[in-house]
């Protein structure tokens, strides 16, 4: 009887923490591919590059210790080599290239329930763009979209959001 409750405990403890959740209602997702992309063709790809659009006029967006750039593709590598591929430099089927623009300034118009009046709030906000392109004819085969408010909730919750970000866009790709 003592194993058996054990063993349930032990059963709910897993189950529980992986249920662990973060903030991620306000991460709005879309992506958009060529219809004549035969996207199972896709073995290799290498890295076009990045860009950094940042309006953070206090410098707290990306805390010390905190490498987005590492962090973002070091997920993307994950989500591709999930669908079989490879990271080449010699002959790459698709290029990959992304940006990330974060405006810690960002103003939008809020309703104050309490006192029933529209004001202008800060809420920081962020947007990364993932695109894929035919190394060939340069034309974008898919482009993965990911808006969200930045949560000041420290480095793993921010990293914890990115993943789930970047994960649901690729879940979106075609196979």
């Amino acid at each position: 009887m003592k194993r058996l409750a054990l063993a349930i405990a032990i059963s709910l403890s897993v189950i529980v923490s992986g249920c662990e959740t973060f903030p991620k209602n306000d991460i709005e997702i879309a992506t958009e591919a060529d219809p004549k992309t035969n996207f199972s063709g896709y073995k290799t790809y290498a890295w076009l590059g990045s860009a950094q659009i940042l309006n953070d006029p206090e410098g707290n967006w990306e805390p010390p210790g905190f490498d987005a750039d590492s962090f973002i593709t070091t997920v993307v590598d994950r989500e591709l080599a999930n669908r079989g591929m490879t990271q080449t430099t010699r002959y790459p089927d698709m290029l990959l290239a992304y940006a990330l623009g974060v405006d810690t300034a960002m103003m939008k118009v809020q309703e104050d329930p309490e006192a029933q009046l529209t004001v202008l709030e800060n809420v920081p906000s962020g947007a990364l763009v993932i695109v894929m392109m035919d190394p060939e004819t340069e034309f974008v085969t898919w482009a993965g979209v990911a808006v969200a408010e930045l949560q000041n909730q420290g480095d793993e919750i921010a990293k914890k959001r990115i993943d789930y970000a970047i994960t649901q866009m690729f879940k979106q790709m075609p196979k």
